[in-house]
Formats: structure tokens, C-alpha cells, sequence
């Protein structure tokens, strides 16, 4: 923001710092509706275009005196009331700015402890969500040695069934021998007979 205001500007060409006062003026006192014009003011006595205004109003106090136009003391005493009432008013905007602010960290310390309070309730719903996920990994185990035993009991049940399958397979077989030998048994006979 000094770079606004070298001496060498100011001076070369009173254009280009009449500019940049209004340029300052923008920035500081121009209405914003977020904010006060108490604060916009505070703000703009801080800036250096507040400086060089009050600066010239100083020498043209004095130069009313130098000029003849009043005298020094009522001069000084004009001056000096002007004075005393911008720092009572500056005193009394500066005070409404810090206790603005006051009251902001007061609500930021307030959504930090809501968020921190938050941030509680988020571990505690992790821990649960872990607490599950390992009831889960449990449940997930025991459906595995279940599956393994269903399959051991399918495999068991295949393999006797297969078994009982030879076993039925060796009956008939049995039985067809029966029956080969009974029909040889009778070729013969027939064989005999003739």
C-alpha cells in the first residue's frame, strides 16, 4: 500500500496521487455490507491516505496562522478540540472493532468445541464400525468352517453313496451271474435232451 505514496509521484504529478488517494478510498472506505462503517473508518485511519490528509490539514492550520487569518492561540485551541475529539472518537470505534472481534473468536471457539465434539463421536462410531467389522471377520470365519464341513459331509455323503452304488452294481452283477449261469445251465440241459 506505500508504494501509492513516493515522494516522487506526489509531487511530479499531483494527478496520479489524487488517483491513488481514491485508489485508498476504494479499498478503505468504500461500502462493503459485511462491515460497519465504524470498522471501514477504523480501517481507513490506519492507511496512508489518512496520514497525508491529516498531514495537510496540520499545515493548513498553521498556515492559517502564517497567512494571518487566525490567530495561534485560537488556532491551537481549534486544533486541539479537533484533535481531542478524533482520538475520543477513534478510542471509541477502536473499542468497537476489538470487542467485534472478541465476539468472533468467542463463535470460533464455540464451532471448535462443536467440532471437536464432533471429531469425539466420529472416533467413537470408528471404534464401533471397527467392533463390527471384526464380528463380521468372525461371523465370515465360522461360515467358512461351515461351508468346509458341508462339504466334507457332501464329499462323505458322495463317497458312500458310491459305495452303495458299487455295492448295488455288485448285486446285480451278482444276480446277472446268477442268471448266465441258470440260462448256461439250461443250454446244456437242452443240449442233453436232444
Amino acid at each position: 500500500m506505500y508504494r501509492y505514496f513516493s515522494a516522487n509521484n506526489m509531487f511530479e504529478n499531483p494527478s496520479s496521487w489524487t488517483m491513488r488517494l481514491q485508489q485508498c478510498y476504494v479499498l478503505y472506505m468504500k461500502p462493503r455490507p459485511q462491515e460497519p462503517l465504524t470498522f471501514r473508518f477504523t480501517s481507513w485511519v490506519g492507511s496512508p491516505a489518512s496520514l497525508i490528509l491529516h498531514t495537510l490539514v496540520f499545515a493548513g492550520f498553521f498556515a492559517t496562522v502564517l497567512l494571518g487569518l487566525l490567530a495561534l492561540e485560537t488556532m491551537l485551541l481549534i486544533l486541539t478540540t479537533l484533535v481531542s475529539l478524533e482520538a475520543i472518537y477513534l478510542a471509541i470505534f477502536i473499542q468497537m472493532t476489538v470487542n467485534a472481534n472478541t465476539q468472533s473468536l468467542r463463535e470460533v471457539e464455540e464451532d471448535i468445541d462443536e467440532i471437536q465434539e464432533d471429531m469425539e463421536e466420529i472416533g467413537e462410531d470408528i471404534d464401533e464400525i471397527q467392533e463390527d467389522v471384526e464380528e463380521m471377520s468372525e461371523d465370515i470365519d465360522e461360515l467358512q468352517e461351515d461351508v468346509e464341513e458341508m462339504n466334507e459331509d457332501e464329499l462323505r455323503d458322495k463317497v458312500l453313496k458310491q459305495q452303495g452304488e458299487k455295492k448295488d452294481d455288485g448285486i446285480v452283477l451278482d444276480q446277472l451271474m446268477k442268471d448266465v449261469a441258470r440260462v448256461l445251465a439250461d443250454l446244456e440241459a437242452l443240449k442233453r435232451g436232444k
